[in-house]
């Protein structure tokens, strides 16, 4: 007789575990041509990333510069108050002092003394010139003497009004500086986390896209450089490289020839965010620093530096010493000839020549 024996079911931990095998196996092979599928980075977007990051810095350190001249303004509006003050207040020691005499010496003269004297010898003379009518009373010295203390004692109130309203300014400004530096350093730390995630040669990469090679220079329309050069022209610090050729032309003017002059004495110096020099600086601080050296003042930031002179209307017009102004009056260089600009570009760089074309989108240019 056949045996009709049931073909046992496989137990359902199984079918569960051998599905759920099965599915990892499907998704990791799945991950796996997907990271396959996407390409790396291209040198040309991770160096996009990186220039975001500079033209942020950029920002947030023009507004740091901003905050900080602010309140150096403020500070110095603040001295000159208080030392006034001070000389008004000893000015009206002094009147009162004189007042004091005369009450003294009609009292050893057998006189009595005025009862509007009395008041000012009181211990709160500044009460008597809510009394000022009574003036009448006392004799013409007196009365010249009181009526020029009044006048001292309301300035004086004024100026220590004023006084009072620009600490309170100063205060506020202080915060604005702080909540700005702390900004500038998140941005700068931003970047250099991006930089971070970088391997190696795409950092090298990156480097040469934004940057081209290090170079010196062969110019012909500038003195000496600080680190490099022939005689004929300025050079980085960075120890050789692609020369750069400066062209012929000229200045516009003995201010700005003098001032190019004075920037190629810092080519190779570092950059250093809110330094003004002379031997760090940023991109405003040192076209500040190269002007003040030819004795003209442009202020201390791209806002206050893109106002000064005329404004230039092409490339093709540009003149040695010009400024150039890059991503919206971000970042500011100076025009060294033949599509160069001569700038301290970010963190991590030094004063150095660049292409007009890799440093950023034109925003506007200045003749001085």
């Amino acid at each position: 007789m056949a045996s009709h024996r049931r073909t046992p079911t496989p137990h359902r931990t199984r079918v569960t575990v051998l599905t759920a095998v099965a599915a990892t196996t499907v998704a990791i092979t799945a991950n796996a041509q997907s990271a396959q599928a996407a390409p790396p980075p291209s040198t040309a977007s991770l160096a996009a990333e990186v220039q975001a990051d500079n033209v942020a810095a950029d920002a947030a350190v023009q507004r740091y510069d901003t905050a900080q001249e602010q309140q150096q303004q403020l500070q110095q509006q603040v001295t000159v108050l208080q030392n006034e003050i001070a000389r008004q207040q000893a000015a009206i020691n002094a009147q009162e002092s004189l007042l004091g005499a005369a009450a003294a010496a009609q009292y050893r003269d057998g006189g009595t003394i005025d009862p509007t004297v009395q008041l000012m010898l009181s211990a709160d003379p500044s009460n008597y010139l809510d009394q000022a009518s009574t003036t009448v009373q006392l004799n013409s010295s007196q009365a010249e003497l009181l009526s020029g203390l009044q006048g001292a004692e309301t300035t004086l109130d004024r100026e220590k009004a004023t006084a009072e309203a620009k600490l309170r300014a100063l205060a506020a400004s202080a915060a604005r500086l702080a909540a700005a530096k702390t900004q500038v350093q998140q941005k700068l730390s931003a970047a250099q986390a991006r930089l971070n995630s970088f391997t190696a040669a795409q950092r090298l990469a990156v480097d040469q896209e934004l940057n081209g090679a290090p170079a010196t220079t062969t110019a012909h329309n500038g003195s000496g450089g600080h680190g490099a050069g022939d005689g004929n022209g300025g050079g980085d610090s960075s120890g050789g490289g692609a020369p750069v050729d400066l062209g012929h032309a000229s200045a516009g003017d003995a201010v700005e020839a003098a001032a190019f002059a004075a920037a190629q004495t810092r080519l190779g110096d570092p950059y250093v965010w809110s330094h003004t020099g002379p031997t760090t600086f940023d991109c405003s601080g040192l076209m500040m620093w190269a002007y003040d050296k030819a004795g003209l003042n442009i202020g201390r930031t791209t806002y206050d530096q893109v106002t000064q002179g005329t404004p230039v209307a092409s490339e093709s017009d540009l003149q040695v010493g010009d400024l150039v102004f890059f991503n919206d009056d971000t970042h500011v260089g100076m025009y060294a000839g033949n599509g160069m600009i001569l700038h301290a570009p970010h963190k991590g760089t030094v004063v150095r020549y660049e292409s007009i074309d890799t440093v950023g989108t034109v925003y506007a240019m200045r003749h001085l």
